[in-house]
């Protein structure tokens, strides 16, 4: 019997840098015109979210964190994920979706869907297990 592959599990997925997206942030663009000249960008639908989420809006939070959520999922499986195994956080491409997976979990619980909140949660926990904390779900 021959091994193949890596024994500690998948190779953690790395998104690709979006230098325009990251640009229009640090020039402090509104995030709604980030999302609508990129929607794509995980990172858009995240702020958005959690600005909705700081404004008391649940639900529309849970709308921009859902589209988010799918922009990254999209992305991921572009760049090799296969539907588990690392996205660190550490990598600051992959940030965007960690935060959009977080605002998700929030909105979710915060709209009375417990079940979805938890999934959200675990997600991001076997995704990277630091960056529940870090996004304030520890």
């Amino acid at each position: 019997m021959s091994l193949h592959g890596n024994l500690l599990g998948p190779e953690p997925t790395l998104l690709p840098a979006d230098d325009v997206v990251d640009a229009a942030f640090e020039a402090g663009t509104d995030p709604t015109d980030i999302a609508a000249a990129h929607p794509t960008s995980s990172a858009a639908w995240a702020a958005l979210a959690e600005g909705a989420l700081d404004a008391g809006r649940p639900v529309a939070a849970y709308a921009y964190a859902r589209t988010g959520y799918h922009r990254g999922l999209d992305q991921l499986r572009r760049n090799g994920w296969k539907g588990f195994g690392p996205v660190p956080w550490a990598h600051r491409p992959n940030q965007g979706f960690l935060r959009a997976l977080a605002a998700l979990s929030r909105a979710a619980g915060e709209i009375g869907e417990a079940d979805e909140a938890t999934r959200c949660r675990d997600f991001l926990a076997e995704s990277d297990p630091a960056a529940p904390a870090t996004l304030g779900l520890g």
